[in-house]
């Protein structure tokens, strides 16, 4: 906006359908860079606010990999695989959440998502909705394994 002023004062005035246009543009390029990450971003922003919840055990019952192309630009474009944890608790009825975390080889998500799943973690639970639940790095990381089954 602060452009559009700037360009406003030096030209006298701005025609209106190229107004429209510089904003259509600027509001495409910004959601277009938010989406991609967008799920990164929620879940970050849960698990600052959902840190001080009471916590409750949960499961990892499914491990995803999924593959994501995104634009490179005038480059190749770039390839992550994304791991999609689906975990369930109960609290006091049984729920669900997810956790996802991007690798940047598909053997390495792979491996990870094998080594998770069917292992007990803490998950942070919203008193106020138990619906609500947050699964946070470190707790991910200080989960215990699946047993081995025969």
């Amino acid at each position: 906006m602060p452009l559009l002023l700037a360009l406003s004062c030096f030209y006298g005035t701005v025609s209106a359908p190229w107004l429209v246009w510089v904003i259509v543009l600027v509001v495409v390029g910004v959601v277009g860079a938010c989406a991609s990450s967008w799920q990164f971003w929620v879940q970050r922003a849960k698990g600052i606010h959902g840190r001080n919840w009471p916590t409750v055990s949960a499961v990892i019952d499914i491990a995803s990999v999924q593959k994501r192309v995104e634009s490179g630009g005038k480059g190749p474009p770039i390839i992550t695989w994304v791991v999609l944890l689906t975990y369930v608790y109960r609290n006091p009825e049984l729920q669900t959440g997810d956790y996802d975390k991007e690798c940047y080889s598909e053997d390495e998500a792979r491996a990870w998502a094998e080594s998770v799943k069917g292992s007990t973690v803490m998950v942070h639970v919203d008193p106020k909705d138990p619906a609500n639940s947050v699964l946070c790095a470190e707790d991910l990381n200080a989960a215990t394994p699946a047993v081995a089954k025969n």
